[in-house]
Formats: C-alpha cells, sequence, structure tokens
C-alpha cells in the first residue's frame, strides 16, 4: 500500500485497483461489474464464467489486508440490472456476508441503476464524506473534491518495444478516478479526452508499486 494525498486526507493506494481511507477505515472500491460473463453468456458469447468469484476474492483478500470497515464501491457494482438476480447462491452468501459485517455503500452507475434490489448495505446517488464526493462518474462542472470511477483508466506505454498496460488511477487537484476492480473489466487509455475532460488540467495517471507512487502527467 502506498500513501497517496487527495484533498487534504491521506489515502493508501493499492496495486489490486483499490483505496484504502484509514481515517474512515473504509476501502473504496470502482466498477466491479459482478455477472458480466452471464450477461454476455445470454448472448451467445462465452467468457470464462467465475467473474462474480474472482472479484469476491480479491476484496476479501483486500479488507483482510487493510482491517477495512467499510466498502465503498462507486458504481457499475454489478454489470445490468438483473446482475444481482443472477448470483449464484455461493456468491450471494459471500456478499451477504460481507455486506452484513461491513458498512457497505452502493454508489448507483449507469450499468447498476435498474437493479431492483442489492444484496445487503444501502444504496446512494452520490455521497458526501469529510468534504469530499464519492461518485460514479466525475462531474467536470463541480469544483469540490471527489473521486469515482466509471472510466476504468489504464495507462499504456510502449518500453523498448514491448506494449505494456496497467490500471492505474487518475488524479487532478479535485479529481480522483479509480480503476476498475473487476475481473472482466476492459479499460480506457487514462490519457484518453473524455478522461482529461472529466478531471481537468494538470492530471496525472499514478501508479502504485512496491515502495512508491509512479506519477505520469497526461496532455
Amino acid at each position: 500500500m502506498v500513501p497517496l494525498s487527495f484533498a487534504g486526507h491521506d489515502f493508501l493506494a493499492l496495486p489490486e485497483a483499490a483505496l484504502f481511507w484509514p481515517a474512515q477505515g473504509a476501502l473504496l472500491v470502482a466498477d466491479l461489474h459482478f455477472e458480466k460473463a452471464s450477461w454476455y453468456a445470454r448472448f451467445g458469447q462465452f467468457l470464462p464464467p467465475h467473474d462474480s468469484a474472482a472479484t469476491l476474492d480479491m476484496i476479501e483478500t483486500l479488507v483482510a489486508r487493510t482491517g477495512a470497515r467499510a466498502i465503498w464501491s462507486l458504481g457499475d457494482s454489478f454489470h445490468d440490472a438483473d446482475g444481482a438476480a443472477r448470483l449464484d447462491p455461493r456468491a450471494r452468501a459471500r456478499l451477504a456476508a460481507l455486506t452484513e459485517r461491513l458498512d457497505w455503500l452502493w454508489i448507483t452507475g449507469n450499468h447498476d441503476v435498474g437493479v431492483a434490489q442489492m444484496p445487503g448495505g444501502r444504496r446512494a446517488v452520490e455521497a458526501e464524506v469529510d468534504g469530499v464526493w464519492l461518485r460514479h462518474e466525475a462531474n467536470p462542472a463541480d469544483p469540490r473534491p471527489e473521486i469515482s470511477g466509471h472510466f476504468h483508466p489504464k495507462l499504456r506505454l510502449s518500453l523498448r518495444g514491448r506494449h505494456v498496460s496497467r490500471r492505474c488511477f487518475v488524479g487532478s487537484p479535485t479529481k480522483l478516478i479509480l480503476p476498475a476492480l473487476g475481473a472482466l473489466t476492459g479499460g480506457l487509455d487514462a490519457g484518453h479526452g473524455e478522461i482529461q475532460k472529466a478531471v481537468g488540467p494538470g492530471a496525472m495517471a499514478l501508479i502504485p508499486v512496491s515502495d512508491r507512487l509512479l506519477r505520469f502527467p497526461l496532455t
């Protein structure tokens, strides 16, 4: 876990695409896209069917590592409106156990806005915590500090003739976009115009490694 300062608060960035807020005891994650594989299967495109279990494995590992008391999921937690209903019994039981013992907040995203009932926890369109707004998609018109998801940012580099792609955070003085945690999520180049429009000037791609936070200016 690597220190990351944002909006006057101290966070820890995790290489596994999550953010821990020690003062709140909260693990922030984005774009879990539970049941993405089963959604594609309905249309004849078969992907490995264990994406929800793999994403839950990661969440449980990060909760154990950080000692988190809360999970704040920043939208698109399910891939579609019927995703929660398609969870198999084992995944549903694991998720229910997490939402029962942790303060779980579901921020509504564009993919899961139609989910009738989340499996435990509480739900909100957005939330404010100690002066920081939690949303699914960044609002460029709002100057207040904001943490969001939605874009699945990845940094793509060419190193010694090889193309390398890594999930990354994207930060500016008032915006912080989390990478997607979901097992089957793709990514949008961190330098894409839509991301830069969302975060404003001074944006950087941030990649936590074992002992430091690598920073790459986005132009």
